[in-house]
Parts: structure tokens; C-alpha cells; sequence
């Protein structure tokens, strides 16, 4: 029986969610499968991958063929150079102490890498979102400036309509006081022609 190990897809529509399985090649893809090996999740950044290293390396070592996607998934948590290793102490390329050795060496360059680019990730996203705050800041400087200068602008205007408005008050005042004064003459002045009026008389 061909054996493949490769993805079945779950998840929820453009959110796809993987398990890694172990299946018969002539079986459908989501369909029945032989032992499922762990989980892909590709939507987080870096990918979420949980395998479970000494059962895929026990399935690579029986003759099961990955797939491309589960090959670069099992070369990236280290199966397939830890299956290469084995292959060489079994020829008596090296011991089984180097092998070790330098698959030691390996995980410590690949959690190396791994830590870098998700540092570079954080200091990515906090450069992004202080930029995104100084932006926002200087938006938030140039509206208040405007509101500053549309304020003193209406004050302006106001204090310019209190004083126009003030002398019309002054104006009106002084004319109302003036026009008074001349009726009040007028009607001092008719009083005092008919009291001579009435002494000639």
C-alpha cells in the first residue's frame, strides 16, 4: 500500500486550518486516513506547526512519501535531516554520538533563527504602530491649531460686532438725548412767547 504523508484540510472558509496525516495516496483527501501526526496552522505569523517528531520519523524511516508542503513542513522541524543522520550512522558515515552532535547544533541554529525573526516581528509591529502614533499626534497638533486660529478668528469678529454694535448704542443714545433737549427748547420757548402774549395783553 502507498503511503503518504500529507495535509487534510479544516478549518473555516479563507481561514484553512491542517492536520498532518498518515493515508493511503488512493484515499480522498479528507477522507479516511491512518494516524494523524500533529497540526498546520497557517495563519498565524511565523506558522504554528505541531508535529510529532518521532512518529514522522518512524513513518519516513518505514518508506512513507511526504508531499511538498509536508516535506518543507518536516524539514523545518528538523525530520528530514534527523532521517538523513540516521541513514549515515547506519552506513558508518559517523557515530551516533556526531550525529547527535550535529543535529544538536542544527536545532540550536534553527531556534536561533526562529527567536530573530520573531523579534524582528515585534520590533516590526512597535516601529509600525509608534509611527502610526506620531502620525495620529501630528493630525490631532494641526487640528487643534486650526480650531485655535477658527476661534480667534470668530472672536475677532465677535468683538469687532460688540464695539460696531455698542457705538450704534452710544449713537442712538446721543441722538435720543439731543432730540429731547430740542423738544423740551421748543416747548420752554412756546411757554415763555404766549406768557408775553398775555402781559401785553
Amino acid at each position: 500500500m502507498p503511503t503518504k504523508i500529507r495535509l487534510q484540510r479544516h478549518g473555516k472558509k479563507r481561514y484553512p486550518f491542517y492536520h498532518v496525516v498518515i493515508a493511503d495516496s488512493r484515499a480522498p483527501r479528507d477522507g479516511k486516513f491512518i494516524e494523524k501526526l500533529g497540526t498546520y496552522n497557517p495563519n498565524t505569523n511565523p506558522a504554528t506547526i505541531d508535529i510529532d517528531f518521532d512518529g514522522a520519523l518512524n513513518w519516513m524511516k518505514k518508506g512513507a512519501q511526504p508531499t511538498d508542503t509536508v516535506r518543507a513542513l518536516l524539514s523545518y522541524k528538523g525530520v528530514i535531516f534527523k532521517n538523513h543522520l540516521d541513514k549515515g550512522v547506519v552506513k558508518g558515515a559517523f557515530t551516533q554520538e556526531e550525529a547527535d552532535k550535529k543535529f544538536a547544533a542544527w536545532l540550536e541554529d534553527k531556534d536561533a533563527k526562529v527567536t530573530s525573526k520573531k523579534d524582528k516581528l515585534l520590533s516590526d509591529k512597535e516601529a509600525e504602530a509608534k509611527k502610526a502614533l506620531e502620525a495620529e499626534t501630528a493630525t490631532n497638533a494641526k487640528r487643534a491649531a486650526a480650531i485655535a486660529a477658527k476661534t480667534a478668528e470668530l472672536a475677532g469678529e465677535v468683538a469687532d460686532t460688540v464695539e460696531e454694535a455698542a457705538e450704534d448704542a452710544v449713537e442712538a443714545v446721543a441722538d435720543a438725548v439731543e432730540d429731547t433737549v430740542e423738544a423740551v427748547k421748543e416747548a420752554v420757548s412756546g411757554d415763555d412767547s404766549s406768557e408775553e402774549e398775555k402781559k401785553e395783553a
